[in-house]
């Protein structure tokens, strides 16, 4: 029987070191290293993401993984200080402040940096 209960997503990368280092060491995420090679994101809800090394890994053209957070201005100073850029989007359509934060577009503050692969993740104030 098809069951959907152990559903779970991933995505490419194109170094699986420079990966791990970001999402265990930067982002405080709970990494782990499968039989496979692959990397696992444990969330604290119970579900995870594989992310796989790709040879060709071409990044994401679109948000990979959302992090809602309580208050988004103390969100992006915690990544800015450890060297995570957040302002890579921001256009007359959707302006972002100095911090790369976009606000009041129908949606709630929001903001968007890469992971070393060049895939893109976001911060968003819930």
């Amino acid at each position: 029987m098809f069951d959907t209960d152990r559903a779970f997503g991933g995505f490419s990368v194109d170094d699986i070191d420079a990966a791990r280092t970001f999402y265990r060491d930067t982002l405080e995420l709970d990494v782990h290293d499968n039989e496979m090679g692959f990397l696992e994101l444990r969330l604290s809800s119970g579900g995870h993401i594989l992310i796989y090394g790709k040879p060709n890994h071409e990044p994401a053209s679109f948000t990979i993984l959302n992090f809602p957070v309580d208050d988004i201005d103390a969100a992006v100073d915690a990544l800015n200080a450890k060297g995570v850029q957040t302002k890579i989007y921001g256009d007359d359509e959707f302006p972002s402040d100095s911090k790369g934060i976009v606000r009041e577009v129908g949606g709630p503050p929001i903001a968007w940096f890469r992971d070393p692969a060049g895939n893109v993740l976001a911060v968003l104030e819930s």
